[in-house]
């Protein structure tokens, strides 16, 4: 069992910036960052394993996921932040690499999220 923990979320007004980090108890291949926004279907945001990163098109070039396999911590440096990336942020670990539109359904483990508040 590995267990996920995120930790950085907050409130900041529009045009701010946030980093978000998640702790695992283990080594994943592929680790990603997805969102929830009241109301909303759960989306991924994010995801990297050796092979690359992927990211979601409304955040491309505003956040940056990074992963350290030596402490096994994922982060989401989250820039220019807008008030539609408000949502509950949830860090996701999967043993095997990330396919391409990594799937919710491809995660083995999931954090309990971080919420992330930006007022315009």
């Amino acid at each position: 069992q590995v267990q996920l923990v995120e930790s950085g979320g907050g409130s900041v007004q529009a045009g701010g910036s946030l980093r978000l980090s998640c702790a695992a108890s283990g080594y994943m291949s592929c680790m990603a960052w997805f969102r929830q926004a009241p109301g909303l279907e759960r989306e991924g945001v994010a995801s990297i394993d050796r092979y690359g990163t992927r990211y979601l098109d409304s955040v491309k070039g505003r956040f940056t996921i990074a992963k350290d396999n030596a402490k096994n911590t994922l982060t989401l440096q989250m820039n220019s932040l807008k008030p539609e990336d408000t949502a509950m942020y949830y860090c996701a670990a999967r043993f095997l690499y990330c396919r391409g539109d990594y799937p919710q359904g491809d995660f083995n483990y999931w954090g309990r999220g971080t919420q992330v508040t930006v007022s315009s």
